[in-house]
C-alpha cells in the first residue's frame, strides 16, 4: 500500500513445537550463513518493475486491461522462474468484485445552524457508496459527532452509546483516542495505532450502528497523509468485494471530510471541534447530536466483474502439505485525478510493482537453491488498493488451508532509497516470527530499531492482515531508514518525499536513476526469512496476549493435519 517507516522491537520468546501450546518449545532455527544465500536476480525486480508501472499498464486496476496484461506477464514469469500453478493446476484464484463509479456529485450542504454551509466534492469532501444502487441520496440527516467512533467492549469503550444512528450521519475523528502520546502504554495502545484507529472499521462499526452515513475527519497527522492522497484516492471507479446483500448492511454513504470544513459545521452548531475532540479522548465520553442536518449525493454507475490472484508453488520435499506464503499485491489505482501536466495514470512503480517484482525474483532465487522441506507458495494478490480485497478473499477461501500455513512475509512498496544499516517491521513484537527475523538480519549484519511511527497503524494496512486477522502469523519488514549514505536523516527525508510527493499519485513512476542496492540488500533478507521458515519443523505462533493468538490457538486446536 505504501512506504511509511515504522520499525520493530523483537521479542525474547521461543518458537513453539506446536502452535497451540508455549510449553518446552525449542528454539528457533538458525538462519545458514550469508554466503549460502544463492544470488538475488535485482536485475529481475528493476526490469519487471519498469514494465508494470509502464503506461501501458494503465496503473494496474483490477479488471482494466491493465489487470489482463499484469497477470499475463505473471504467469509467464512465474511460470519461467519454475513456479507449478498453485490453485489446482491453475494459476489463477478468481477474485469477484463490484465496481461502482460515482458521478454528479452534488456539494455536501449542511441546514440548521447558525448558516447555511455548503462543501465542494474533492477539496472539501469525499463520498462513496458500498452499496450497489444506481444513486446515492443523503437528505436531511442528522449529524452526530461521535468521538472516534469505537465501540470495543472489552474496554469499557463505546462511543455510541445511548444514541440511536438510524436516519443519521457519523462525524467521526481518525486514528485512537491516544494516538498523541509518547508511550505505548495508553488503553488503545498509546501511540500506536490499533484496528480500532483503522478508517475501514470505523465504517464497519458506523453500518453495525445503523447510521445513514459516515464522514471521518481528516487530519494530516493521525491519518499518516495528506489530503491529497484521500482525494486521489476516493476519486474514480471504486472496487468492493461482491456480496450477497449487494452492500444493502452498509452505510449509504461513507467518505471524508477536510479539518477546517468540519470545524465549520461544529461552529455552525454552536460547539468547537477542538473542544469535543479533546472531550473524545477521554474514557466515558458520549456522542454529540449536533442539531445540524447533512445533505448530499451522487449517481453510480455499476460494473460487476471478476480480478484474480496469482498463485504460483515450490512443492516441498520433506513436508509439502506445510506452506510457507510469500506475499505482494500486483494492483494499482489505474487512472486518477490529474497532476498539473495533465498525467492521469498512477503507475504505482514503488507501491507495488516493486513488491510484485519480488516475488518473481525471489521464486528464481528458490527454484535455483532446489525445493526447501516445506512448500513454498507465492501469492500475487488483487485489490489491496480497494481495501486488501484479493488477500481478504484468499484468506476466507484459502487455497492452502490456514492451519496447514505455516506463516509468510509481505512485501508492499520496496525501499529505492539504498543499503540501511537497519530493518524495520511493521508491527513488531506480536509473533515468533520476530526470532526468525532477528537471525535473519544477525546473519546479514544488519540491526532492528525501534518503531518511529507507530501511530499510522501500519500492520492494518496491507495484504498480511487479511491472513494475521485469522490466525496466521505474518511479517511485513521494510527496508531500514539508517541509510549507508546521510543516516536517518536521509532515510526520513527520502520517505517523506515519497509520501508527499509521489505516493497514490501519478509521480509514483520508475526512475531509471534509481539506487537498487537496498532491494538487493532486502531480497536478501526475504529469501533468508522465507527459507528459514520453510526449512524448520517448529510452528510460529503470536505472542500471548496479541489479539490474533487465540485466534490460532482455536485453529490449531481443531485441526487434525496441521499446526
Amino acid at each position: 500500500m505504501r512506504r511509511l517507516l515504522t520499525a520493530l522491537s523483537v521479542s525474547a520468546a521461543v518458537m513453539l513445537s506446536g502452535c497451540a501450546t508455549m510449553n518446552d518449545a525449542p528454539a528457533v532455527q538458525a538462519a545458514g550463513p550469508a554466503s549460502q544465500i544463492p544470488p538475488i536476480p535485482v536485475d529481475v525486480v528493476k526490469d519487471l518493475t519498469r514494465i508494470l508501472s509502464s503506461d501501458a499498464f494503465e496503473g494496474r486496476a483490477p479488471g482494466t486491461e491493465g489487470e489482463r496484461k499484469t497477470i499475463a506477464l505473471l504467469e509467464e514469469q512465474f511460470a519461467a522462474a519454475g513456479l507449478q500453478p498453485g490453485n489446482n493446476g491453475s494459476w489463477l484464484q478468481e477474485v469477484p468484485l463490484v465496481e461502482v463509479t460515482g458521478s454528479n456529485f452534488r456539494p455536501l450542504v449542511v441546514n440548521g445552524g447558525k448558516e447555511p454551509l455548503s462543501f465542494a466534492q474533492g477539496s472539501d469532501y469525499v463520498a462513496a457508496s458500498y452499496r450497489v444502487t444506481p444513486a446515492t441520496a443523503v437528505q436531511n440527516s442528522e449529524i452526530v459527532f461521535v468521538g472516534f467512533g469505537i465501540n470495543a467492549p472489552e474496554k469499557g469503550w463505546n462511543d455510541y452509546a445511548g444514541v440511536d444512528m438510524r436516519g443519521k450521519t457519523a462525524l467521526i475523528l481518525v486514528n485512537d483516542p491516544d494516538y498523541a502520546m509518547e508511550t505505548l502504554d495508553g488503553p488503545f495502545g498509546g501511540r500506536a495505532m490499533t484496528y480500532y484507529g483503522r478508517w475501514t472499521y470505523k465504517y464497519e462499526e458506523a453500518a453495525r450502528q445503523g447510521a445513514t452515513a459516515a464522514l471521518i475527519v481528516h487530519e494530516t497527522y493521525p491519518a499518516a497523509y495528506g489530503w491529497n492522497v484521500v482525494e486521489s484516492s476516493w476519486t474514480g471507479p471504486q472496487a468492493y468485494a461482491q456480496t450477497a446483500d449487494d452492500g444493502a448492511s452498509q452505510t449509504m454513504a461513507n467518505g471524508w471530510l477536510q479539518q477546517e470544513a468540519a470545524g465549520k459545521i461544529l461552529a455552525s452548531a454552536g460547539m468547537d471541534l477542538a473542544s469535543l475532540s479533546q472531550a473524545a479522548r477521554q474514557k466515558g465520553f458520549r456522542a454529540v447530536p449536533l442539531g445540524v442536518n447533512a445533505s448530499f449525493g451522487f449517481d453510480n454507475e455499476i460494473r460487476r466483474f471478476a480480478s484474480n490472484n496469482v498463485i504460483g508453488v515450490l512443492p516441498g520435499s520433506q513436508r509439502p502439505d506445510e506452506y510457507v506464503l510469500y506475499t505482494a499485491h500486483w494492483d494499482h489505482l489505474g487512472r486518477c485525478k490529474p497532476d498539473e501536466t495533465g498525467d492521469d495514470i498512477c503507475n504505482g512503480a514503488i507501491d507495488n510493482a516493486t513488491g510484485t517484482a519480488a516475488l518473481v525474483a525471489l521464486a528464481q532465487a528458490h527454484a535455483r537453491a532446489g525445493p526447501a522441506e516445506r512448500t513454498l507458495a507465492f501469492l500475487a494478490v488483487t485489490a489491496e488498493e480497494s481495501g486488501l480485497l484479493g488477500s481478504e478473499y484468499y484468506s476466507a477461501n484459502p487455497v492452502f488451508p490456514l492451519d496447514q500455513t505455516v506463516g509468510g512475509v509481505n512485501m508492499d512498496a520496496l525501499s529505492l532509497a539504498g543499503p540501511a544499516r537497519n530493518v524495520v517491521v511493521v508491527g513488531g513484537g506480536k509473533s515468533q516470527l520476530d526470532d526468525y527475523l532477528a537471525s535473519a538480519v544477525n546473519t546479514l549484519g544488519r540491526v532492528t530499531t525501534p518503531e518511529p511511527t507507530p501511530e499510522k497503524g501500519s500492520y492494518y494496512r496491507s495484504d498480511h492482515f487479511s491472513l494475521a486477522k485469522r490466525g496466521v502469523p505474518m511479517l511485513y519488514v521494510d527496508g531500514g531508514n539508517d541509510l549507508i549514505d546521510g543516516g536517518v536523516e536521509a532515510g526520513e527525508a527520502a520517505s517523506a518525499d515519497y509520501v508527499t510527493n509521489r505516493y497514490h499519485g501519478p509521480k509514483d513512476e520508475f526512475d531509471p536513476s534509481w539506487n537498487w542496492s537496498g532491494v538487493e540488500q532486502d531480497l536478501k533478507l526475504y529469501y533468508t526469512l522465507g527459507r528459514s521458515l520453510s526449512d524448520a519443523d517448529t510452528w510460529p505462533n503470536w505472542l500471548a496476549g496479541d489479539e490474533f493468538r487465540r485466534i490460532r490457538d482455536e485453529s490449531c486446536a481443531a485441526s487434525a493435519s496441521g499446526c
